[in-house]
């Protein structure tokens, strides 16, 4: 359900690459984006008809619309008895996702969210030697993702220059740290097994176009003494010619340290022993999660699948993050304009 960017580039091509799974229907309100995605998948059914496409014999729904829909969606899905594959925010705002939890809860059906970081090989390794203890007890880790969000501006074909509807809509569901920072405050989570119990942020407006922030830091305290940094940015070079992105894990130990740079794929393990280093990947593997999901839907268990309370809980750090750092930004302004 959304036939955007990220079920174009991410979601379709998963299901398409994984064995036991078919793109069967695929349904989007707008004609042109629901044209221009069969354009690419043309195998695949187009409803602009709601019901027309649950009635479509599908088995289950990936949720890929922009998050002030998904409440809707996910409520027709329950309707008509499918399981949930839902993007990240799973909704605007805490109540309206306990509300999908619960609806989905009452109706017997799985609901997962779209974590597709969890998946990537690299993410996958860290975990594992977090859990095997390769670099001791894990005391810190600094998750960084810095980027333009493909910048401010976009030309139309008459060469008039607009802002990116790309990052307008990112920015009014809740700047970087609630659409990006998301995957970071979950891998903290999933990797450590431990609650965050403490949390505080700051943040900078580069861009002062909307009331939520454009770069974001936020520190987590979890349960078992362990320290998380998440900084996250859509301005890192978002007006400039050449763009650039900074996308990095630094996890410190009692005996060692996990470092993964994007650039490059640089990974590395150091240890008393020595250093090892790693194949690298991308941070996000869409065909993982599938293949995970595939699983689910066989076993009714979601297994590895970040469930929607997981989702619920990731959200509503990165909207308190969000809301902290408003709150603060405007007593500032206040004090500085007096």
């Amino acid at each position: 359900m959304g036939c955007g960017v990220v079920a174009t580039y991410g979601h379709a091509p998963a299901i398409v690459q994984t064995p036991g799974l078919v793109l069967s229907s695929v349904y989007d309100p707008d004609p042109v984006q629901l044209a221009r995605f069969k354009e690419r998948f043309p195998y695949a059914d187009g409803y602009t008809d709601l019901d027309a496409f649950f009635a479509s014999e599908i088995d289950a729904v990936s949720v890929t619309s922009p998050a002030p829909v998904h409440f809707d969606n996910v409520r027709e899905a329950a309707k008509w008895g499918k399981p949930v594959l839902c993007e990240k925010p799973l909704a605007m705002n805490d109540a309206d996702i306990e509300s999908m939890i619960e609806i989905m809860d009452s109706a017997g059906l799985l609901f997962a969210t779209a974590f597709c970081y969890r998946f990537s090989p690299v993410a996958l390794r860290i975990k594992e030697m977090i859990a095997n203890r390769v670099i001791g007890d894990v005391r810190a880790m600094r998750l960084i993702y810095l980027w333009d969000l493909h910048g401010k501006y976009e030309y139309l074909p008459n060469g008039q220059r607009i802002e990116s509807p790309i990052r307008v809509g990112r920015m009014k569901e809740g700047g970087p740290m609630v659409d990006c920072g998301v995957h970071q405050i979950d891998l903290a989570h999933w990797w450590t097994g431990a609650e965050v119990i403490r949390q505080q942020s700051a943040a900078a407006w580069v861009d002062q176009t909307y009331e939520a922030p454009d770069h974001v830091w936020l520190h987590l305290d979890h349960e078992n003494g362990v320290h998380t940094a998440v900084e996250m940015s859509f301005s890192y070079g978002h007006t400039v010619a050449e763009s650039l992105s900074h996308f990095s894990y630094h996890i410190i130990g009692t005996d060692g340290i996990i470092r993964f740079d994007r650039e490059g794929w640089h990974f590395e393990v150091r240890t008393p022993q020595g250093t090892q280093y790693l194949p690298g990947a991308d941070e996000k593997n869409f065909a993982g999660m599938y293949g995970e999901w595939l699983h689910a839907l066989e076993t009714g268990n979601l297994g590895n699948m970040p469930s929607a309370r997981e989702g619920l809980r990731v959200t509503r750090i990165a909207r308190a993050a969000t809301d902290e750092a408003i709150a603060n930004h405007r007593i500032f302004t206040a004090l500085t304009t007096k």
